[in-house]
């Protein structure tokens, strides 16, 4: 990421298990559109970098959430990437597996409770 240029994160949600080859949004097979979900994921805000004595911490700002408006998922996995740039088109930053698959009732919600404090990413 360049210096001065604003970028914008996005956590998209998929119940299928990410690998170490998917390195864009492309590759992430994304639950259905509906139901509370639309189709690439949802901001995590404002996005923050700072490195201290050799050790760089991103941040996002904002815990995304979905409020289900009918039967929404499965899910299992919450993805991190980059909506900014066209090359490559939304790299992947990383995801995280909540260690089985959520179906959401309407009125449900599902929140990714992302670390403000520690950062989503730490770089040593």
């Amino acid at each position: 990421m360049q210096t001065g240029t604003t970028h914008v994160f996005k956590v998209a949600l998929t119940n299928t298990a990410p690998v170490a080859t998917n390195t864009v949004l492309a590759n992430i097979t994304e639950i259905t559109a509906g139901t509370g979900y639309t189709a690439g994921g949802i901001s995590g805000g404002t996005v923050t970098g700072s490195q201290t004595s050799g050790t760089f911490k991103f941040t996002l700002g904002t815990d995304p959430v979905w409020t289900a408006t009918g039967s929404m998922g499965p899910l299992r996995y919450a993805v991190v990437y980059n909506d900014t740039p066209t090359s490559p088109l939304k790299p992947l930053i990383g995801w995280w597996d909540y260690g089985s698959s959520v179906t959401l009732a309407t009125g449900e919600t599902f929140t990714v409770d992302l670390d403000q404090t520690n950062g989503v990413l730490t770089i040593a």
